[in-house]
């Protein structure tokens, strides 16, 4: 039986989250990739750039823009590129659009991308025409305080540390992305002002109005490659039993994210679209605990997850991944 795949084009296609949604998606059982644009490497092998996909794919990088031959345009462009490029071309009326970068993820006039993250606005999303991926600091924070939100229980100052691995900043080497630099070092940036609080704070407003309190995070340049593990902690009254109920009951219909008994490894998530959080209470300190791969959950994974929603397809096509590391 002829099954109708969804057609899709990604532009920005040199770069991290551009080679794994490529990965993601040649196996994706309901999508036929039309295009990978990239003017640096036009005419070049997708294996030229991403050497993983030797023997999955023999597609070239093209530098045209074939708009009317897709249902769904990837933008996995730096940040200012999506809002140029829509401002700049004809966007054919019925093309879907999953953006990737900052551009569009801030509620604004004008602006009417709904925030891709699934476990906030599925219903929205799978109506939707434009969608937002969030960042990946946002999603594995937001995941931690979600349910909290929900049931109006942020009240005092939320403290976060988050490590990421080098993945994060870019495919283009930097003075403190290179391995020299990288390699056995840890250091912080952007404290209490990474650009990823806004949105974080955009969400819990959503589901809690009143909130108001700081949310002080410290963002971590880790040794390694991929992946997030953020603590976040507050002072919170409510029992564990009950909290640990609350976040259950919030995430029982969500495909991704679990609420696990033991701490979880970051090694758990990376490869996949998953997120695990850990609940614990040390006398009236709450103490979350969220890991996620950047790159998959904080990124192409759940563009993918964002794009299955879109088309009414099953909400875990193509991103039933299992971890490296076992």
């Amino acid at each position: 039986m002829f099954i109708l795949k969804v057609k899709v084009g990604i532009i920005g296609g040199a770069g991290y989250t551009a080679g794994e949604l490529i990965r993601v998606l040649i196996y994706h059982p309901e999508v036929e990739i039309v295009f990978v644009h990239s003017f640096s490497n036009t005419g070049n092998k997708l294996t030229d750039v991403h050497a993983g996909l030797y023997g999955e794919t023999g597609m070239r990088f093209t530098g045209e823009l074939p708009l009317d031959e897709i249902d769904l345009l990837f933008f996995c462009t730096a940040h200012g590129d999506t809002k140029q490029f829509i401002e700049a071309h004809e966007i054919p009326e019925w093309l879907k659009i999953i953006d990737l970068s900052q551009d569009y993820r801030l509620i604004g006039a004008g602006n009417d991308f709904v925030y891709g993250l699934p476990e906030l606005n599925r219903n929205a999303i799978c109506r939707s025409k434009y969608v937002a991926n969030p960042g990946c600091f946002a999603t594995g924070i937001q995941l931690a305080l979600l349910p909290l939100a929900k049931h109006q229980m942020l009240h005092n100052a939320i403290h976060v540390h988050a490590i990421t691995g080098s993945t994060g900043a870019g495919v283009k080497p930097s003075a403190t992305s290179h391995f020299s630099w990288r390699n056995n070092n840890v250091s912080i940036y952007k404290p209490f002002t990474h650009q990823h609080l806004a949105e974080i704070r955009q969400s819990l407003n959503q589901l809690q109005p009143a909130f108001k309190a700081s949310i002080d995070l410290i963002p971590v340049r880790g040794d390694f490659t991929r992946g997030i593990f953020t603590t976040a902690y507050m002072d919170c009254q409510t029992e564990i039993d009950e909290i640990k109920r609350i976040y259950n009951d919030y995430y029982d219909d969500h495909s991704f994210t679990f609420v696990v008994a033991e701490n979880p490894d970051l090694k758990q998530v990376v490869n996949t679209n998953k997120c695990l959080l850990h609940l614990q209470k040390i006398e009236d300190k709450l103490l979350i605990v969220s890991v996620i791969d950047n790159l998959l959950k904080g990124a192409s994974g759940q563009a993918v997850h964002n794009m299955n929603l879109m088309f009414n397809l099953e909400e875990t096509a193509g991103l039933k991944l299992k971890c490296g590391a076992f």
